[in-house]
């Protein structure tokens, strides 16, 4: 049974329960998430909650650890989506309830290593190898920055997965970048000696200029690439009716950008 790979909800939990659901759907045996929970979106402890109850394990992202400690390095609409978040989590009447979701946040992994049933390594991180929470892989890194590539498969064995841009897709050691539509059937099989770079897309605010919420489903010799369309015009206008949010959240969120 595949294993699903979800990262980037960003507070968006409606589009979190339609991939969960999805997933039950198609039988995959376990959920991992690779970051960035919550920040941007307008249910940022419904997410938690979710990712508590479902995820076998789940990483640290940079909004993450943003709403955790601080928003550094984070443009105005950004920051400000960051410590209304964190007021969310403060709101919380029950000191019990509150105590857990901090603690969770808190001991979130930065980076984690796996074995597949067919002996491939897997590393787990949200940016890239190098610096786990905040580095950017992004597809034109393939053609500008290809020492940058070199540098970040020096650190992998033979599978990385991440998230990060909001962009799926498979980076090879080539360098290349392939988006899932020129992938055959949106899977790519495994080679024996082949390293790979599987950034797994966003559930809640995908950045590709397609709108659908974004994961994967990873089985022993192949990733498979799944879109879902989700109720967007209820997450917006959510997020409209938060003064503290941008209205902008929720504007890109129909553009899938």
């Amino acid at each position: 049974m595949p294993t699903a790979v979800i990262s980037d909800t960003h507070g968006n939990a409606e589009a979190l329960r339609t991939v969960l659901d999805d997933i039950e759907r198609r039988g995959a045996d376990r959920i991992i998430c690779l970051g960035d929970i919550i920040g941007y979106g307008p249910e940022p402890v419904q997410c938690v909650d979710l990712i508590r109850e479902r995820c076998d394990w789940s990483l640290m992202g940079n909004h993450d650890f943003a709403v955790l400690y601080e928003p550094t390095n984070f443009n105005p609409g950004a920051e400000q989506a960051a410590y209304w978040t964190r007021a969310q989590f403060d709101a919380e009447p029950d000191e019990g309830k509150r105590r857990e979701r901090y603690d969770f946040l808190g001991t979130l992994r930065v980076r984690v290593v796996e074995e597949t049933v067919g002996g491939k390594s897997i590393l787990a991180v949200h940016g890239s190898p190098r610096r786990p929470i905040n580095e950017y892989i992004f597809p034109d890194d393939a053609i500008t920055s290809p020492d940058k590539l070199q540098s970040i498969f020096k650190k992998i064995e033979n599978l990385c997965i991440v998230g990060h841009t909001h962009v799926p897709g498979i980076f090879t050691d080539e360098p290349d970048f392939y988006p899932p539509g020129e992938l055959g059937d949106f899977t790519y099989k495994f080679t024996e000696d082949e390293k790979a770079v599987i950034n797994v897309g966003s559930v809640g605010q995908p950045r590709d200029h397609d709108r659908r919420a974004s994961y994967v489903l990873l089985h022993d010799d192949r990733v498979e690439f799944v879109r879902i369309e989700y109720d967007i015009e209820k997450v917006a206008s959510m997020i409209h009716k938060i003064p503290e949010l941008h209205d902008w959240l929720g504007d890109r969120l129909f553009e899938g950008r």
